[in-house]
């Protein structure tokens, strides 16, 4: 069960542009891994103190491709919540230049943070809502 349900904006919107293309013509599938660490890591923030690290993402597997032109919506959201660690869930969904609003959904993945300080030692994640500022 999600602690959060998939929000209905996208934790970053891209363009996906020429510059992000492999051989065959569509986007490099490592853009949207990147795109995707990206992601998560803005909905991790909420829970960390200072600062998180990626430690792992989990089984992504390309549904459809993405297109020069496509806009991609990321929504990220917390499925975990642990001691020093925090788990996102990552849905990526493309808006097709051509046709024009179609979207799709392309790929998911599951991005394990931790939160570490200044010195990267892992420090304990905090709870909104419990003596946040």
């Amino acid at each position: 069960m999600a602690l959060e349900q998939r929000p209905q904006e996208p934790a970053i919107r891209m363009a996906m542009m020429p510059s992000d293309t492999n051989v065959h013509g569509t986007i490099f599938g490592g853009v949207i891994l990147s795109q995707i660490d990206q992601a998560g890591a803005i909905a991790a923030r909420t829970y960390a103190p200072e600062r998180v690290v990626t430690v792992c993402m989990r089984e992504v597997e390309f549904h459809k491709p993405v297109y020069v032109g496509d806009i991609v919506s990321y929504y990220a959201w917390v499925t975990e919540v642990g001691n020093t660690s925090v788990t996102i869930r990552v849905e990526v969904v493309a808006e097709r230049f051509r046709p024009t609003g179609v979207k799709v959904t392309v790929t998911d993945a599951e991005v394990v943070y931790v939160s570490v300080d200044d010195h990267w030692e892992k420090v304990p994640m905090r709870r909104p809502g419990n003596n946040d500022a």
